[in-house]
């Protein structure tokens, strides 16, 4: 039998009105809302369906949202009986999702840990004062190259390796300016601002990482059930102590997708089933390997084509 993997997207994936499809057929889109809402104190499900938009796009809203989202697809992926995976990966954020659905921590204990991730992330620098940056068309090398150039008396590091020839840099906003500039006179194919102030997976969240870590201290954690593929080190775990560790830090520490990717291949994975809003991860997995199955699964139209075509080889 082929062996499937699920990828669950993170922070940048969400929009406005996300799941609102699938929501009208399954009762338990909103029902995951619902949970997630009860911990939050607001109503989440209303934030994603209504806005405002600048708000579920500030960190500490869309990180609970997109949880949710990525974990109400998995239950209606489980509702129509789609098939099990072997393994688990979750980009950034959708890590938390993978852990979920591992059963390594319930979902109401990961909506609260992500709800303090996004507000210390929000809060660790100052509006303007941070930035990331895409850069597309050079190697990771030539770009960890470029950082170091650019960094100066700031901070800049590559924090997203998710494919070859796309990594995106994160740190001080006049630093990622210095480094796209370098990057497009190297010969980049694009190097350009993304709409995110929060410079994620870099040194200057290392004093959200120690306050974070106070957190995932007093969250349950159990041995999961399903490996999952961990950003930091591309291994899997079953010790929560060492799970504790790598979630500590991967709030500082970069995103090792395409590795990640590569190493689910070489365990004999072909099939990438992608839970969540968007088709981001089914993209970077095109261009990491192209003979790649890849099925995201946002809508109903897209769920019933990965459920017809994974139910042939059963």
């Amino acid at each position: 039998m082929t062996k499937i993997a699920f990828t669950f997207p993170g922070q940048g994936s969400q929009s406005l009105g996300m799941l609102a499809d699938l929501g009208g057929v399954f009762p338990v889109i909103e029902q995951t809302f619902e949970e997630a809402s009860e911990v939050l104190g607001y109503d989440l499900w209303g934030l994603t369906q209504e806005g405002p938009e600048d708000r579920l796009n500030q960190t500490e809203y869309t990180q609970p949202a997109m949880l949710a989202a990525d974990i109400a697809i998995l239950r209606v992926w489980q509702q129509n009986n789609g098939l099990c995976a072997v393994v688990l990966a979750g980009h950034s954020l959708g890590e938390y999702a993978a852990l979920v659905a591992a059963e390594s921590l319930s979902f109401p204990t990961a909506v609260g840990l992500v709800r303090e991730r996004g507000r210390l992330m929000q809060s660790a620098v100052a509006q303007g004062d941070g930035a990331i940056a895409a850069v597309l068309g050079l190697t990771d090398e030539q770009v960890e190259e470029i950082c170091r150039e650019a960094s100066g008396d700031q901070h800049v590091s590559a924090v997203n390796f998710n494919a070859p020839g796309q990594v995106a840099v994160a740190g001080h906003a006049p630093a990622v300016e210095r480094a796209t500039e370098l990057a497009k006179r190297a010969g980049a194919k694009r190097a350009i601002r993304l709409p995110l102030s929060v410079p994620v997976h870099c040194d200057l969240m290392r004093p959200v990482a120690d306050k974070f870590a106070e957190h995932l201290a007093e969250a349950e954690f159990v041995s999961p059930r399903v490996p999952v593929i961990h950003n930091v080190d591309v291994e899997s775990h079953s010790d929560p102590v060492i799970i504790r560790e790598i979630l500590t830090q991967q709030v500082y520490r970069p995103v090792r997708w395409a590795e990640s990717m590569s190493r689910l291949a070489e365990d004999g994975v072909g099939v990438f089933v992608e839970l969540g809003p968007g088709k981001v991860l089914s993209g970077l997995a095109r261009r990491i390997d192209r003979n790649f199955v890849c099925m995201p699964v946002m809508d109903n139209i897209s769920l019933n084509k990965a459920l017809d075509q994974t139910r042939e080889w059963e």
